[in-house]
């Protein structure tokens, strides 16, 4: 019983990955109310930022004007990713909006390795974004609004993937830093524009600061334990199961609802992203981690 433990802490890391992300988001998206999607947003980047500065210290290491402005773009996408998420969970539940931010990953994975068992994929990602759509008779009139920015969040999931990959040769937690802290840069007059003083109430910079680290710096810290273990295949198939743990958060914490058809589109949307995972080369696989 004990030799299996470490053979399954990896795993479990990565379970509580998921859900301390999900419950994180769901905790920021109370914050809305208060200080604004925009305001949410500007808390957990640039928190994240700060913590991510404090561990890594890329100050202290040298790197070439070049790679200084890819990180930057990297990290632009990051902020625009993190800013469209937060304003589609406005409008749309949580579940939904990790489904529909999922299409870019699986996208990118497609797109890099063309086999036909990968139309079968397309066609399922394609039915759940269909049922999503708040189009025709069958709509379940979600917010055009929140749905278009949730494609955003996954555009830009997509370029932080194809970004990602153009750093890879530097060190991933200085990298992701510098990344974060553009993102922030970006970010947080957004925020201080929308909110105004709001932001700066001590209450809600507290409770601003609790969702960074349980939307952000735990489950990073996490996922970093379960990537030492966990085959990258193996890692993308579970973190595939975010947006239905999503969609229970949002339920549990939220009260967020969903329809039989929305249950049934984040399905076909999982299992796309699944399939797509199994028969795609592990190198172009889509289990980047952008949230």
């Amino acid at each position: 019983m004990s030799a299996s433990r470490p053979h399954l802490l990896p795993y479990a890391a990565l379970f509580g990955s998921i859900v301390t992300l999900c419950v994180g988001t769901s905790f920021a998206k109370s914050l809305f109310p208060a200080v604004g999607a925009a305001g949410t947003t500007a808390y957990r980047v640039t928190f994240a930022a700060i913590i991510l500065l404090l561990i890594w210290r890329p100050w202290r290491h040298p790197i070439t004007r070049a790679d200084l402005k890819k990180v930057a773009a990297y990290g632009a996408a990051v902020g625009v990713m993190n800013l469209s998420f937060y304003m589609a969970l406005r409008t749309i539940p949580l579940g939904l909006a990790i489904a529909i931010e999922f299409m870019g990953p699986l996208l990118v994975a497609v797109a890099y390795s063309r086999k036909l068992i990968h139309f079968v994929w397309i066609g399922l990602a394609v039915l759940g974004l269909g049922l999503l759509l708040p189009i025709g008779d069958s709509a379940t009139h979600l917010d055009t609004v929140g749905v278009g920015f949730a494609c955003v969040a996954a555009v830009m999931w997509a370029l932080y993937i194809i970004l990602g990959k153009r750093i890879g040769h530097l060190h991933a937690g200085r990298s992701v830093a510098l990344g974060m802290t553009t993102a922030a840069l970006i970010v947080a007059p957004i925020g201080i524009a929308s909110a105004g003083a709001e932001l700066f109430h001590l209450k809600y910079v507290g409770m601003g600061l609790a969702a960074a680290v349980l939307s952000s710096a735990i489950p990073y810290s996490l996922e970093m334990i379960a990537l030492r273990s966990i085959p990258k295949r193996s890692f993308g198939v579970m973190l595939s199961a975010e947006p239905a743990v999503g969609a229970l958060a949002g339920l549990v914490i939220l009260g967020e609802h969903l329809a039989l058809t929305q249950w049934l589109a984040i399905g076909a949307i999982i299992a796309a992203s699944v399939g797509t995972i199994l028969t795609t080369p592990p190198e172009i696989a889509p289990e980047e981690v952008a949230l």
